[in-house]
């Protein structure tokens, strides 16, 4: 870029104006990488072959730094990962028994951690802290809740399905084995109920049966009836069997009331009870004396009492929460409620197999009121001696029998 003035044959200096534009005139030398090629002497290098030699020498040695910068970073990097690598190594293989479950240091890491079982030793639950006026909202855990859901969704459907299904199977097996206990017929007929007996017992027992069916849906419902009828229709079934069994336990507790002041004078254990009792009602041979209840009906009677009144108790318990006893004794009520249903609807279905199946003429008892008198000799004679004294020495006892 050397320019000759016509003028005087005078050389022109680029190098004031260069140093004029300032830096941005360095910018773009530096861009076109001539910044170290221009001549500092203000020699032309299309003149000065040495000159131009001389630039470029210069040129190629102002490379030599970067050069040798890049070759140090390589170096670095190849020695970090020389040393870095056996570190990492050593750090997996370290690792490695700790991820086995092993600790290395022989100590135990959660050996500070807060424990439960500690905790439940100082309070018998784990609370929160709750803004609403019912603290019991704040009872987070509890270790009866642990028991009572183990007790529900393992043990009590065994139980009571081994209650249950044994008595059938029981019952089944005899009425194969023994069949069908026969009795005697006669023309005449004594009366064995009346109308508030009959009236009693009906009802008790229709209060029974849908309260007995309601509680084994609450017992077996998920995990047999569910996966029949989809959990739509299950739900619904539920909540009616739910209500049902909430409003029918109460003519069913008025029921259990009424039979105990209706019969309990007839009920009492006397010593004809274990005479027939040694003989098995009659099974095992030999005629077995009763009264107006037989042993067995006693036994009937009393579970039915005792049954009925411990299942008022803790039903009504439930059906008012936390009114007679906390979380603990809540669940120690579902437990006593659930076992004592499930020994209960054994005990109706033998007291059904015996009122029907089992013994020929019984269920005319409390179907019709009145029985056939020789069925009432065979089985409650002394019951029939009773009212034979009362009746003027029998001569009106029995009534004929209509023709059919």
């Amino acid at each position: 870029m050397l320019d000759q003035v016509a003028a005087g044959g005078r050389r022109r200096d680029d190098r004031r104006d260069l140093q004029a534009a300032g830096d941005q005139a360095g910018l773009r030398l530096r861009r076109l990488g001539l910044e170290n090629g221009l001549p500092r002497d203000g020699d032309d290098l299309n003149r000065d072959p040495g000159a131009r030699a001389r630039a470029t020498m210069k040129t190629r040695s102002g490379g030599l730094p970067m050069r040798s910068g890049l070759k140090l970073l390589s170096t670095l990097l190849v020695a970090v990962t020389l040393v870095a690598g056996p570190v990492a190594v050593g750090v997996a293989l370290a690792q490695e028994p700790m991820q086995a479950g092993q600790n290395p240091t022989g100590q135990d890491p959660t050996a500070d951690a807060v424990n439960e079982e500690l905790l439940f030793k100082h309070e018998s639950t784990i609370r929160g802290v709750v803004s609403i006026p019912d603290k019991r909202a704040g009872n987070l855990i509890q270790p009866q809740g642990r028991e009572y859901r183990a007790f529900h969704e393992r043990w009590l459907p065994w139980i009571a399905a081994v209650v249950i299904l044994g008595m059938i199977v029981v019952l089944a097996a005899f009425l194969l084995i023994k069949g069908r206990m026969k009795s005697p017929r006669s023309a005449e007929k004594i009366k064995r109920y009346n109308v508030l007996e009959r009236f009693t017992h009906w009802m008790t027992a229709a209060c029974f049966i849908v309260l007995a069916l309601s509680g084994l849906n609450y017992i077996f419902g998920k995990r047999l009836l569910m996966p029949l009828i989809g959990p739509d229709a299950f739900g619904t079934a539920s909540q009616l069997a739910k209500y049902s069994h909430v409003y029918l336990a109460w003519p069913f507790m008025l029921g259990i009331l009424l039979m105990l002041a209706l019969w309990v004078k007839d009920n009492i254990p006397n010593r004809v009870d274990w005479a027939w009792l040694k003989a098995g009602g009659g099974v095992l041979g030999g005629h077995a004396h009763a009264g107006r209840f037989n042993a067995g009906q006693k036994v009937i009677f009393w579970m039915v009492i005792g049954f009925g009144l411990a299942m008022g108790f803790t039903g009504i318990a439930l059906l008012f929460p936390f009114t007679l006893a906390g979380i603990h004794g809540m669940q120690l009520m579902q437990v006593v409620h659930a076992s004592i249903g499930a020994l209960f609807i054994a005990g109706i279905i033998l007291h059904i197999y015996t009122g029907t199946v089992g013994i020929e003429g019984s269920f005319a008892a409390m179907g019709k009121g009145e029985v056939d008198l020789a069925w009432a000799r065979a089985h409650h004679d002394l019951w029939v001696e009773e009212q034979q004294a009362k009746a003027a020495g029998g001569a009106h006892l029995g009534h004929p029998q209509p023709a059919e």
